[in-house]
This record gives structure tokens, sequence and C-alpha cells, in this order.
């Protein structure tokens, strides 16, 4: 048997590593899940023991507006923070992904058939963006993903897009129909008049091409606007539905 002393000695060295409570949030963790901590509490899990570990992630969370706003800062901006560095900017860069991935559909080639659907299928992906990026999601008659293929990538403000890339993607993978998406880093789904003539000038070529373009969705925070619903889209006034086999309608 030991005298208080010397079990405080034997113990200060383990005590001092880790902020209070990480032992506490980790038995909880394990006790009632994931789930049941807040975001401070599963970065400090994550970032693991230290004396700033706790008051790193509060920072993290509260400093910088939430974890949305964390997933869209630079990294190397990101790695400046006191007591974070490059390992920890890593380990916490990593774990958002990691999340957004979960988040993605697990069937390879899911059917897609509404714009609702299309949204739930790209918004992990184009949510946390910083620049504007261009997708184009590539469906046989029968409304499966044939690919999802991005074929340009631009600024916060904006993404040139060329046709010929657009089709060429289209074209490789034999798709009967096309659905065109991309993001707006500042949170506003609002189509532009340069996103709705860009739609026009895609679909007149699809015309000739003989490939259906069934919609475009612009992308924010959280939320989306589909062309075809708002009746933006070329030859579909007035209807808020598609399918790859009869076109919109």
């Amino acid at each position: 048997m030991r005298t208080v002393g010397e079990a405080a000695s034997a113990g200060e060295g383990s005590v001092r590593a880790r902020p209070p409570g990480l032992d506490e949030v980790r038995e909880r963790l394990f006790q009632l899940g994931a789930s049941a901590l807040t975001d401070p509490e599963l970065l400090s899990v994550l970032l693991g023991p230290g004396t700033r570990t706790h008051h790193l992630a509060e920072q993290l969370v509260s400093g910088l507006g939430g974890l949305k706003a964390l997933i869209h800062m630079d990294p190397l901006q990101l790695c400046t923070r006191p007591w974070l560095g490059p390992v920890r900017t890593a380990q916490v860069l990593a774990a958002l992904e990691l999340g957004r991935r979960a988040q993605r559909a697990t069937e390879r080639r899911p059917r897609l058939r509404t714009p609702k659907e299309i949204h739930l299928y790209l918004s992990p992906t184009l949510n946390a963006l910083r620049r504007e990026v261009f997708h184009v999601l590539c469906f046989n008659p029968r409304n499966v993903l044939l690919g999802n293929v991005r074929v340009a990538e631009g600024t916060m403000n904006t993404c040139p897009v060329d046709p010929r890339e657009v089709y060429a993607a289209a074209l490789s993978l034999r798709a009967t129909a096309l659905v065109f998406a991309h993001n707006h880093p500042s949170g506003d789904p609002e189509p532009s008049a340069q996103d709705v003539r860009l739609t026009a000038q895609l679909a007149e070529a699809g015309q000739l091409l003989g490939i259906k373009v069934l919609d475009h969705l612009v992308l924010g925070d959280g939320t989306y606007v589909s062309l075809l619903e708002r009746g933006l889209l070329p030859g579909t006034e007035g209807r808020n539905a598609w399918s790859a086999v009869g076109g919109p309608g």
C-alpha cells in the first residue's frame, strides 16, 4: 500500500497530461454514443490529451462560427491558430471529410428520380466547398446514375464551363440524359442570369446530340433551386418532374 503522498506523486504526470473532464467525455461516448456529445466535446476527443485541448476545441467551434465555418477555412490558415499546428489541423479536417463521405449514397449506381434526390446525393460533396464547381450527372433510360463527373472548377463567385467537357463526359458514358449541378459557396442557391443562359446553351447542344437535359440544380447552404421546378429549363415550362425515359414531364 502507498501513502497518499506517494499515490499523488505516482499519478501526477498522467493527471496533468489531460484536460479536466476528458475521461468523463470518453465514458459518455461509450455509454451513450457519439451523438450525445457536443461539438466541442467531440473535437476534444479527436484532438486527444493535452492541457489546452478542451479550450482549443471550444475556440474552434465558437470562435470560428461552428463546424461548417471550420470546413470552409483554408488549411494553411487554420494551422496558424494557437496550439493547433499542422498535425491537429490534419486530424480535424480529415475527420470532417470522413463525416461528409459517410453521408454519401452507399449505392455505386443509385437511381435518382427527383431534384430532391439529386440534392440529397450531392449535398455532402458540394455544400462545404469554398469554390464553385460544376458537375454533370449522367443517366441511362432507367434513371440509373452512370457517372457523376466534375467538369469545371472556378472561384468563389464564378465557374467557367466548357460545353465540350460536359458532353465529352456524357458521350464517354453513353448517357441518354443529364442533370447539371453546381454550388454557390455564398450559401444562396438563387440562380443567376448567367446560370440560366448557360443551361439554355447546354440544352441546345444536347438536342443536337440526342441527349436530354433534365434539370440544373444550384446548391446552397442546405438548400437548392431546381431550374426545372422554377420553369427556367428550356421547353419545360409548367413541369416539375422528370424521367430519363420520357424526358421532363
